[in-house]
């Protein structure tokens, strides 16, 4: 027997099989290379029919490179002219962020930033024209230039030759002793600031890591082979209310309905309440319709409408909970109008309770059925992926609270009673009640592996909404319960860790850094470049920290720089949101429903649609050929009425000519690191700006 490496290698024959549909393919056979299609090392000749073949073949081989080259260059050509002819149509149509009548900021304060913003492009132009003009004059300076010693030379006068030298020279001793002071200690304020919120960010990650090392996670005391037990004597069924929430969402109120009528639960003990708050009568004849055919087929499931929408969801959890029937059930499981929980949802979650009085909450963490669907959706996806796999899930494990989802969570009832219950003070009830119940004593679960599906907006104009919520109201909450966080009876160490970093270092600090030292400080220091950003700001600690955010989504490694950019972009929404719920300017009590597509993966379809229950399929089946006709007519006048539009984003589109200004500075001093930031920072704001990211409508 012979070496493994003499072996010889058996080419085979490549076969191509060419389908155009299952009933008509063929098989194509190509000609297997021959020894002669190879050049041998060493002193080995190849035959003049050889060196005739490889040669034909080598020129085959740099033809198709050059065709695919071409194509590429014809792809990218077509592209960029595509591109040109949406700016364009976008432009020509008006559509703007102030056109918007459902817009959550109030126009009075949306004016002044902007307004801010403005006056900040305005100043940098004026400013880039007056440096060009001195950098063609001879009057410029490298980096090693940027010190006060270097400068005296411009009051000498005899460099003092014309009208506008003396003004440049003035300009700069103004800038050396009244600008640049206050601008670097603002700078150094930011960056300690950006140091600190990056510690805490690499403490989070590293106690992930221990928990993933060690394996770590809750454990439910009641094992889930007696919860599958036919025997109620060995099982733990306790009543559960299951609430699902809606407002005008008649795309995904159907998909919510069947997943929570399919949970693997006795039906005595299982209460659905479909609660309603829409005021479009077609959406509410449709859910009632839906809730109908379920209670005919055996579900447990009732169907309550408000015709007053007070206090929006919260004011509709704290109706649903004043029923009588509620006193007869220990927990209730809430999931929105769009999530779908698995059917053995309760069987993973409500074990978590048994034997146990202190835990109040048990929270699931979610997955998107439409994470793929554009850029915005993939980038959305880091940002929850760290959320649930470090932020909740290090809080739940170490701390035993964490700030509730607002769906796809189960509360002990008693804990919602003793917190006080629903409140409408704010548009984040769902942290509210967790914050009061964590000053009550009540201790939170997360679970990391039970997954609860559910939509991600795919438009920019619902994403924008949503976080201009999300970031709005835990600064009111701040400012309401600060007193009862100090006054309350848990341990100083627990106050200090909701106080300084729950809220302010993770919800104030992280949105005002982020704005001020990425979108204001850098583009100044390049027109006052005696205030100085180091490069390690700039550069490797945004990329150590977008890298860190990553890594529970490892499949979006392609996308950590649009990442870092789009997170700076958004930082302007998040901070306009957080000084306006603070300082409760605008409209910081306005909720807005976050639009959804009505999207759901194939597996669950099917898995419902076979699980659905038929056995009362005749029994009084409602009209549905004229409810749809009924609908259809509806749409066709909404759509004469309103017509869905991308829109132009005014306070983007002025920052990303703030940067664009700021980075053309930057090569007057060769400053490379910044320019390529400023750059490319300011072409995410013109790409956000002008709608480009989400979903694009035709």
């Amino acid at each position: 027997m012979g070496p493994w490496w003499g072996k010889e290698a058996h080419r085979g024959t490549p076969v191509v099989v060419k389908m155009e549909n299952p009933n008509n393919w063929s098989m194509v056979e190509l000609e297997s290379p021959s020894d002669e299609d190879f050049i041998y090392p060493n002193d080995a000749v190849a035959t003049k029919g050889g060196r005739n073949k490889n040669a034909k073949q080598l020129t085959w081989v740099l033809l198709l490179k050059a065709h695919k080259a071409a194509g590429c260059l014809t792809s990218i050509a077509a592209a960029f002219f595509s591109l040109a002819a949406i700016v364009r149509r976008r432009v020509a149509s008006g559509y703007t962020d102030s056109t918007d009548s459902s817009e959550t900021e109030n126009p009075a304060v949306k004016s002044r930033f902007y307004g801010c913003i403005k006056v900040f492009l305005w100043i940098s132009l004026l400013m880039l024209g007056f440096e060009m003009f001195a950098y063609f004059k001879g009057w410029h300076f490298g980096a090693s230039d940027l010190q006060l010693h270097h400068l005296y030379s411009l009051t000498n006068p005899d460099l003092v030759k014309t009208a506008f030298h003396s003004v440049y020279s003035n300009w700069v001793l103004i800038r050396v002793g009244y600008l640049a002071p206050p601008l670097q200690f603002l700078t150094n304020v930011c960056i300690v600031l950006f140091l600190i919120q990056s510690l805490d960010r690499l403490i989070l990650c590293l106690g992930c890591f221990w928990i993933k090392i060690r394996n770590i996670k809750p454990v439910a005391k009641q094992g889930l082979m007696d919860l599958e037990s036919s025997g109620d004597a060995e099982g733990y069924f306790p009543m559960v209310l299951v609430q699902i929430p809606m407002c005008n969402e008649k795309e995904v109120y159907q998909q919510s309905i069947a997943a929570v009528c399919n949970l693997d639960w006795p039906k005595g003990n299982l209460l659905i309440q479909v609660l309603d708050d829409s005021d479009d009568p077609i959406t509410q004849s449709l859910i009632k319709e839906d809730v109908f055919k379920w209670k005919q087929n055996g579900a447990n499931i009732i169907y309550r409408h408000r015709v007053i929408r007070e206090g929006y969801k919260a004011g509709n959890l704290k109706s649903a909970m004043s029923c009588s029937y509620v006193k007869d059930y220990e927990f209730v499981a809430i999931f929105d109008a769009d999530f779908q929980p698995n059917p053995d949802f309760l069987m993973r979650t409500i074990p978590h309770f048994k034997d146990n009085e202190e835990i109040g909450l048990v929270q699931a963490r979610w997955s998107f059925v439409n994470k793929d669907e554009n850029l915005l959706t993939r980038l959305q996806l880091i940002n929850l992926a760290f959320h649930f796999e470090v932020e909740q899930q290090v809080n739940g494990i170490y701390l035993n609270f964490f700030g509730f989802n607002g769906t796809a969570g189960i509360w002990r009832i008693k804990a919602l009673e003793e917190s006080g219950g629903w409140l409408e003070r704010t548009t984040v009830e769902d942290m509210d009640i967790a914050v009061r119940a964590h000053l009550h004593g009540w201790k939170f679960v997360f679970l990391n592996d039970v997954e609860c599906q559910c939509e991600l907006p795919e438009s920019y104009e619902a994403y924008r909404k949503q976080q201009h919520r999300w970031h709005s109201g835990p600064m009111q909450l701040f400012r309401l319960c600060l007193p009862a966080i100090i006054r309350s009876k848990i341990s100083i160490w627990k106050k200090a860790n909701i106080i300084f970093l729950f809220f302010l270092l993770r919800k104030l600090i992280l949105p005002f850094y982020s704005f001020t030292l990425f979108c204001i400080i850098l583009p100044m220091t390049m027109f006052v470049p005696e205030a100085t950003l180091p490069f390690w700001v700039v550069c490797y600690i945004p990329a150590t920290m977008s890298f860190l955010n990553i890594l529970p989504a490892p499949k979006s490694f392609p996308f950590i720089v649009p990442y870092l950019l789009f997170e700076n972009t958004m930082s302007v929404t998040k901070f306009n949101a957080m000084i306006s719920g603070l300082f409760q300017l605008g409209s910081a009590y306005e909720w807005v429903v976050t639009k959804k597509s009505g999207r759901s993966s194939e597996g669950d379809l099917i898995s419902l649609v076979e699980k659905e229950p038929t056995r009362q399929r005749g029994n009084s089946e409602p009209n549905l050929e004229e409810m749809k006709e009924e609908i259809n007519q509806q749409e066709q006048r909404a759509i004469r009425k309103k017509k869905k539009h991308n829109r132009i984003y005014t306070k983007e589109l002025a920052l990303a000519f703030l940067l664009l200004t700021a980075s053309a500075r930057s090569l007057l001093s060769a400053q490379g690191i910044h320019f390529y930031f400023l750059l490319f920072q300011g072409v995410s704001f013109l790409l956000v700006g002008l709608d480009l990211i989400g979903e694009q409508v035709v």
